[in-house]
């Protein structure tokens, strides 16, 4: 023999270095799927935020033309690094739909802009009870209005 002293091998040797592994690569994988999460909720809010802001500026330059104002709503859209997928004008109306990119996620967001409405009229399929009906209501509204000064 060498003279050497040989120490009896235990079960446990190296363990606390694979768990350690095991551990740091877990961790590191859920942060990775939170990131990714988080990056793509904020896609989702930016594509949301140019979908608003491209139908205003189309409503706004509705009455000049469709191309115009979708012309508009595409500059806008371009500005916030997004691309209008779709922009319809109907009247004093706009409907835009943007699409922002991240990796493999594309999403795409609907919104609405136009002029507020004084006095919503009656329902255009409406026969002559539902016209009466909406009389009152608005007859109602009036005088309440009226008499609270306002």
């Amino acid at each position: 023999m060498s003279g050497r002293r040989t120490q009896p091998v235990t079960g446990d040797q190296g363990l606390a270095t694979v768990w350690v592994a095991v551990t740091t690569t877990t961790l590191c994988a859920v942060f990775a799927v939170v990131l990714g999460l988080g990056q793509a909720v904020a896609t989702r809010h930016k594509a949301g935020g140019a979908a608003d802001l491209a139908a205003l500026a189309a409503a706004d330059r509705a009455l000049r033309g469709t191309e115009t104002a979708c012309g508009a709503a595409r500059e806008v859209a371009r500005a916030q690094d997004t691309e209008v997928v779709r922009c319809a004008i109907q009247g004093e109306i706009a409907d835009v739909t943007a699409r922002a990119r991240f990796g493999p996620y594309r999403p795409e967001v609907r919104s609405r802009a136009g002029p507020p409405e004084a006095e919503v009229g009656p329902p255009r399929t409406a026969g002559p009870a539902s016209t009466r009906a909406w009389s009152a209501r608005r007859d109602a509204g009036t005088h309440q209005g009226a008499a609270s000064g306002r």
